[in-house]
């Protein structure tokens, strides 16, 4: 008689090829929304954090279930996480608009949240026996390193407005120390058509001016909401470890607002004089940083790569919506 195969074990199948339990925050974001249906289609049970009956109904049509649950709550996370297999944390708060982004405790509930929210869900979602904890971070807090490449070797330099984000990392490396799969994700300036900072700058650049501070040679990396959120789905497979989220070509300063001009069907934008970093504050120091980020080390890990090689790909796509 032919013997029967051997079964697969679950520990032998990859994380993102079976159906996951998964727990999220920020699913209502501009990313958080675009991951949820990600997750559903690849067969993944979804549990995200709602805080209105609108979005409740917005993440059930979605095909996730929606709970509450204060992320500085350690009782009550522990109480939704019992069955999860994998916590997502894209929680953030943002100002309202581009300008507050300026003011100086327009982030402070944002850093509560990098803080204090990443830590305790990281210890709640390790009490809990979960496997795997994604924790979204910032890679334009790398400092300016001119032409080079920049890797998850560099290491971050916060400004003021955004030092919390070593706060949120490390929150994932204590979760892999304590014998999870901790995966940080390092985004670069994201662009897409339903963030009111893309619409502003579109604004600003149909009149004439782009508010990029920093030298016109220097590099910014971007990726549009789109290829974050499959990188999302992706970290899902990804070894424990920091992870560049970028598209694969940053631009100069100035090739990247000609790139939005033509978008827009407008003529090249004037940057700022080098006088106005300064009036920007901390916000105005990192956007004038020079960081040419590489996103092979994701690539390698998950194969994972962006619909959008640069801005050039994918701003017409946003300027179409817009």
């Amino acid at each position: 008689m032919e013997r029967p195969a051997p079964q697969e074990s679950s520990r032998d199948v990859p994380v993102a090829s079976r159906a996951r339990n998964v727990f999220i925050t920020g699913a209502t974001g501009v990313v958080g929304r675009r991951v949820v249906p990600l997750l559903r289609a690849h067969g993944h049970v979804v549990t995200a954090v709602a805080r209105s009956t609108a979005a409740d109904r917005a993440l059930e049509s979605a095909g996730a279930r929606a709970v509450r649950a204060d992320l500085l709550d350690r009782a009550a996370l522990e109480r939704v996480l019992r069955d999860q297999h994998v916590v997502i944390n894209l929680a953030t708060h943002m100002p309202s608009s581009t300008v507050r982004m300026l003011l100086p405790g327009a982030w402070r509930e944002n850093d509560r949240l990098r803080r204090d929210g990443s830590r305790t869900l990281a210890e709640a979602a390790r009490a809990c026996g979960v496997e795997r904890f994604v924790q979204e971070s910032f890679a334009p807090a790398y400092p300016d390193c001119g032409a080079r490449w920049i890797d998850e070797d560099v290491a971050i330099a916060p400004v003021r407005y955004n030092r919390t984000i070593a706060d949120a990392e490390q929150s994932a490396r204590r979760f892999t120390e304590q014998g999870g799969t901790g995966v940080v994700l390092r985004f670069a300036a994201f662009y897409g058509p339903d963030a009111f900072q893309s619409l502003d700058l579109a604004k600003l650049v149909r009149k004439g001016f782009a508010p990029l501070p920093g030298s016109p040679e220097a590099y910014i990396s971007s990726v549009s909401h789109d290829d974050a959120a499959s990188a999302v789905v992706a970290a899902l497979r990804a070894p424990a470890g920091a992870y560049n989220v970028s598209d694969d070509e940053p631009l100069r300063h100035r090739a990247f607002v000609d790139a939005i001009a033509a978008a827009m069907g407008a003529a090249s934008p004037r940057l700022p004089a080098p006088w106005m970093t300064r009036l920007m504050g901390s916000v105005g120091e990192m956007l004038a940083r020079s960081q040419r980020i590489s996103n092979r080390k994701l690539k390698d890990a998950t194969k994972w790569s962006p619909r959008y090689a640069s801005v050039r790909e994918g701003w017409p796509i946003v300027a179409r919506s817009l």
